[in-house]
């Protein structure tokens, strides 16, 4: 799982300005670490959901992603 999510969602996700790490896989929740325009985008559940049914799609897995926001460094200002 994380090397798809660092070959096949990081590029696209990267396309917006955002960022995405893989944290962990426990059973079906995925935590992910979103990053740059990700940690202030009002849509990201959008995104998530997307996200899931590419999973889905790709590898004929069900995964709940589990989003952690990382504010930009400059914001801890």
């Amino acid at each position: 799982m994380e090397e798809y999510v660092n070959t096949v969602l990081r590029p696209l996700v990267r396309g917006d300005g955002g960022e995405v790490e893989y944290v962990s896989l426990d059973g079906q929740a995925l935590t992910l670490r979103f990053r740059g325009e990700c940690s202030k985008c009002a849509v990201l559940d959008r995104c998530i959901a997307w996200c899931e049914e590419k999973i889905l799609l790709d590898l004929g897995r069900r995964v709940n992603i589990v989003p952690v926001r990382l504010k930009p460094y400059f914001w801890d200002n």
